[in-house]
């Protein structure tokens, strides 16, 4: 409990001076720094932080998991008894109050009110252009997500949290739009699409869905090519508007 923000010193280079080791790897060297004794030789180079003892079959970790991590010191093998994440903001200082305090000031600076926030959001032809611009401000929006839930789409964060709006889920918000048949007006093929594009995000949220690449993903590649599906709408145009439903 940092009480009287003690850690912010930690940024202060006039409290603890400059870092002791600054490592810049090349693209074909490992990422963990070396070890150096007192004498400046490297020392415990030979050694693989990924290499999982007494497997030789995955010396890079299991496959489709992250590699386990080991630290050494001198050699020998350490543990991570306990771990402090910290955050700086954009300007590089250390962000000492909570993480959904920060987020609520950054927002606040960009959009004075919830309308403000909604009129430039139902406005924007790519919701994820905002994102981008917050994230520039310095809003953690993944971060966030960690505290306030997973199954919440960065549109229901940013309410919930900056203009304290009660969320609902990518479930619930999917639900919503099936409750007012709006795909009713489509044909058949154009209707599938918008439904596997919904359940897109209800599974993984809006920045998803926006991008075209989602029509070269399972399931919608079942329904043909990009342009093939395109053509179920018109055209480009008329599926953007259509998709933007689900959006």
């Amino acid at each position: 409990m940092d009480f009287r923000q003690a850690t912010a010193l930690f940024a202060d280079p006039d409290f603890d001076g400059d870092p002791v080791q600054i490592y810049e790897p090349a693209d074909d060297e490992s990422v963990v720094p070396p070890v150096e004794d007192g004498d400046g030789t490297i020392v415990g180079d030979d050694i693989n932080p990924y290499q999982v003892d007494g497997d030789p079959d995955f010396p890079d970790g299991p496959t489709g998991n992250p590699p386990p991590v080991k630290y050494y010191v001198e050699n020998v093998e350490v543990s991570v008894a306990t771990e402090r994440v910290q955050y700086l903001d954009a300007s590089g200082k250390l962000i000492t109050e909570s993480l959904r305090d920060y987020t609520r000031n950054a927002v606040l600076k960009e959009y004075a009110s919830l309308d403000d926030f909604l009129t430039v959001w139902n406005d924007a032809e790519r919701k994820q252009a905002i994102l981008e611009e917050l994230a520039e401000k310095g809003v953690f929006l993944d971060e966030l997500a960690d505290h306030v839930g997973r199954d919440y789409d960065a549109f229901d964060l940013i309410c919930h949290v900056a203009f304290d709006q009660p969320p609902l889920t990518r479930q619930e918000r999917a639900d919503k739009v099936k409750k007012r048949n709006v795909f009713a007006k489509y044909g058949d093929q154009a209707r599938a699409v918008l439904e596997a594009l919904l359940q897109k995000y209800s599974d993984s949220g809006i920045t998803s869905v926006e991008s075209m690449d989602i029509l070269k993903v399972d399931p919608l590649t079942d329904f043909g090519t990009p342009m093939e599906i395109i053509k179920f709408f018109g055209d480009k145009n008329t599926y953007g508007k259509a998709s933007g439903v689900v959006r």
